[in-house]
């Protein structure tokens, strides 16, 4: 038997690509995203009470990995990509009906009838919007559901996980002169709270080491990752008391440079 899912919205986040998304939701609360439900499910009445929730489970799919092929083992980023598990043992995004969970911060709901729609985004049509945050989502992904969290039932505390039983140990990340003088004239141009929120979220994402496992620090390599339209590049070295540091290196508005 085989069933057809449409999706209910679409999320726009801060991450464009795959790499250097936080490997779980919740772990970067500043990234935020905007959840735009589509037709016929872009009605108030959709989300009538949803008000009184504070997090939701969302179910959407890995539309990029839709065309690849499932295996029974995996390598988990977790276990260094070098150890491979059962894929019903991970949260690998190469699954057999390539279908993800993810819980998020339900921050506000925004609607926005046809005349604010028209003008903003060139649509007839009104839309309801949940702004969320906490997210690990690749910008596009298609959400075939949305439910509310419900603590009692949703937070199992005897619950275990002998894989992964902790966050990841956090890295200091530091910002070498040329990618702090960007946000400062980023503050002077534009909003200071706004850069403020900027370096916040890329503290949050980098300090979870999006590297992969099984690279070997190496000072001389420069790393790369986008969020929104800008190109964050980074390094790692060992610092006098042999702790790991990430060095933000650069930050460089890929939009500007699209224009010059």
């Amino acid at each position: 038997m085989k069933y057809t899912l449409e999706p209910v919205a679409v999320i726009k986040t801060c991450f464009p690509e795959k790499f250097g998304i936080p490997r779980q939701s919740l772990l970067c609360p500043s990234a935020v995203g905007e959840l735009i439900l589509l037709p016929p499910y872009n009605q108030k009445e959709a989300v009538a009470g949803l008000e009184q929730v504070s997090h939701l489970w969302l179910s959407f799919i890995f539309h990029q990995h839709v065309d690849k092929q499932w295996k029974p083992k995996v390598r988990p980023p977790r276990l260094g990509g070098n150890k491979k598990l059962g894929v019903f043992a991970t949260r690998s995004s190469f699954r057999p009906n390539n279908i993800g969970l993810s819980v998020v911060k339900l921050e506000g709901i925004e609607f926005r009838d046809k005349s604010n729609v028209k003008k903003q985004f060139g649509s007839q049509d009104p839309q309801v919007i949940l702004h969320v945050s906490g997210i690990d989502l690749l910008d596009g992904t298609p959400v075939i559901d949305i439910k509310p969290y419900v603590p009692y039932a949703d937070c199992v505390i005897a619950a275990s996980n002998l894989m992964a039983s902790a966050a990841p140990p956090s890295l200091s990340v530091i910002f070498l002169e040329s990618a702090s003088l960007f946000l400062d004239n980023l503050a002077f141009n534009k909003n200071k709270n706004n850069a403020v929120d900027f370096k916040q979220l890329i503290i949050e994402v980098l300090q979870q080491d999006p590297r992969p496992a099984y690279h070997e620090v190496d000072s001389a390599r420069i790393y790369s990752m986008f969020l929104y339209d800008f190109d964050i590049k980074w390094s790692y070295r060992y610092d006098i008391n042999n702790l790991l540091n990430i060095d933000v290196v650069a930050i460089i508005d890929v939009a500007v440079t699209k224009i010059k």
